[in-house]
């Protein structure tokens, strides 16, 4: 099992570890409630050094990523970055990223750490068609930190030059100190909350996290990281997206620009869209009972109508909470249905998401 450059720091202050996209990572130390918590109403941390980082450089660079995903990384300036998925031909999900544009012709592609081979492999088969586009795999030199939480400003202004003022949300700033040690620092998170996300040369990582620790950030783990990615109803790859889910089904609609000229799936998801969706995830709420991908969801008469995608206690709504995958005339707020947990028909309640949305 791979490891990160905190991996034995993890240990050694007693997180509860598992195996994540071929990593050993923490899933809490205290509680992922407590957890939880910290990163609504204060501040918190994570590693995620397993997430995979490509290099994109060359005169062609922006037409080919253009090409490669849904959305328009062409249009973003320098120190900006966008979401986006990236898809097959058929429609289906290869996976869903970050793209940073460094420069002119100089990007940074962040990529879920399951999906590294098998996104390197399809991204270099896809630039043979633009012969000036120079890739490179720098996962293994980089690590990442992600601080989040109303605080995370506060914190890391005193440990750097730059004004976080000046900063918003999905910019980014290369190569600027942050307790002395150079950073790729940017406005960006997988929480719902305000925060940051460090890229930092693997083997400075474990200083800076270690500085964050003493100014008493917690650590948080995988556990919490999901309940709080699934209250701001952020797709997780693997379960709202997937090779047989398209960025349309997921609702991710807004990130897929038929506007441009092409890209590699837009004939499917463009059908998809024209003849109108079969499925849709939407946002379900649980009378008793704990939600799991794959379970099966019911209409009232007991039908079957889709599948759970991503369930969990929703440590800020005090309630369990799902998303779910059903036939797409169930997708509206307000419908009654039914998952079976345990051979027992749980009644939930279809309601408008995102679950939490933080106060502005």
């Amino acid at each position: 099992m791979k490891t990160t450059p905190l991996t034995a720091w993890h240990k050694e202050h007693g997180a509860k570890m598992m195996e994540f996209g071929g990593y050993d990572m923490p899933v809490e130390y205290q509680g992922i409630i407590q957890e939880h918590e910290a990163v609504r109403h204060a501040v918190g941390m994570f590693d995620v050094s397993h997430m995979a980082e490509f290099l994109i450089e060359g005169e062609e660079s922006p037409r080919f990523l253009d090409d490669l995903v849904t959305n328009t990384p062409s249009q973003l300036e320098s120190g900006q970055a966008l979401y986006t998925p990236m898809c097959y031909p058929h429609g289906g999900t290869v996976d869903d990223l970050l793209i940073y544009r460094i420069a002119p012709q100089k990007f940074l592609m962040v990529v879920n750490a399951a999906n590294h081979d098998k996104d390197w492999t399809w991204i270099v088969e896809q630039a043979q068609k633009y012969p000036s586009i120079q890739l490179i795999d720098v996962s293994e030199e980089t690590a990442l930190i992600a601080v989040q939480g109303p605080l995370a400003k506060d914190l890391i202004q005193p440990l750097t030059s730059t004004n976080l003022d000046t900063l918003d949300y999905y910019h980014a700033a290369f190569d600027v100190p942050v307790n002395n040690i150079n950073v790729h620092l940017s406005r960006t998170g997988y929480t719902g909350e305000d925060g940051f996300e460090l890229y930092v040369k693997a083997d400075q990582a474990l200083a800076l996290w270690e500085k964050f620790y003493e100014l008493g950030v917690k650590p948080v783990g995988l556990g919490a990281r999901d309940t709080l990615r699934l209250e701001a109803r952020l797709p997780l790859y693997g379960h709202e997206l997937s090779e047989d889910i398209s960025p349309l089904e997921a609702g991710l609609g807004i990130f897929v620009k038929f506007d441009k000229t092409d890209f590699i799936g837009r004939e499917a998801l463009w059908n998809q869209k024209t003849t109108g969706l079969t499925r849709k995830i939407v946002g379900i709420t649980l009378e008793g009972g704990i939600a799991r991908s794959g379970y099966a969801v019911s209409n009232a008469e007991g039908k079957p109508i889709g599948v759970i995608t991503s369930g969990s206690y929703s440590p800020t709504l005090k309630k369990p909470i799902a998303l779910a995958l059903v036939e797409s005339s169930y997708a509206k707020p307000g419908q009654h249905f039914s998952v079976m947990i345990r051979n027992r028909a749980v009644p939930t309640l279809s309601v408008k998401t995102p679950f939490y949305r933080r106060p502005i």
